[in-house]
């Protein structure tokens, strides 16, 4: 497959629109699951991933071929988001559409569900506490197994930079999450959870 990207890259550069189809048709989800969650509203999505993607088609004669297109196409919609999102002066994510590690695969039952929206709610606050480099950082490293390099190429870090940076925004979450979990349990939740013995 990455030698049909290669080859659609290079024709697209040539002036073939039809290349260029085929790597907005191929890329399409990719980038628009990366604007929603960091956007965290689908329209706003939707608008991001075509701006990407026309972005992509001005700049791209600039390509480094010798890097991946993937990194590149997506460096320039996370980019593209986290302007956004400094514009709004909101630091807003949506990951609802993430699986939860340990459920299983089969349809939860109300108890499972109400715990899986209760914690990509955790997870969601966890990341709407970090600035916004670091959830750009973030998602594209554990949720689009991103490597060090092409992340630090796609937000203009260093590699020592993004570390440093992944390191604080993993203790904060953390620590939040174990503030999280040391709050009491309010009232109107204690009712319907049964007493552990």
């Amino acid at each position: 497959m990455q030698d049909d990207v290669n080859r659609w890259v290079e024709l697209a550069r040539n002036g073939d629109p039809q290349a260029f189809t085929q790597l907005v048709e191929h890329f399409q989800n990719p980038v628009y699951n990366l604007c929603y969650r960091m956007l965290n509203n689908a329209e706003d999505a939707e608008d991001a991933a075509q701006e990407t993607f026309l972005r992509a088609y001005r700049n791209l004669r600039r390509f480094d071929s010798s890097r991946p297109f993937a990194t590149w196409l997506l460096s320039i919609a996370a980019h593209y988001c986290i302007d956004q999102i400094r514009k709004r002066r909101m630091v807003v994510v949506s990951i609802q559409d993430l699986p939860v590690p340990g459920l299983p695969d089969n349809e939860p039952g109300l108890e499972a569900k109400l715990g899986l929206k209760q914690e990509r709610e955790r997870i969601r606050s966890l990341l709407d506490s970090l600035d916004d480099v670091d959830r750009a950082a973030v998602i594209m490293y554990y949720w689009y197994d991103f490597s060090y390099e092409e992340i630090s190429t796609a937000l203009s870090l260093t590699q020592s930079a993004l570390k440093s940076r992944l390191h604080r925004a993993r203790r904060t979450m953390a620590q939040q999450w174990l503030n999280q979990q040391s709050q009491p349990v309010p009232a109107e939740r204690m009712k319907y959870e049964s007493p552990t013995i």
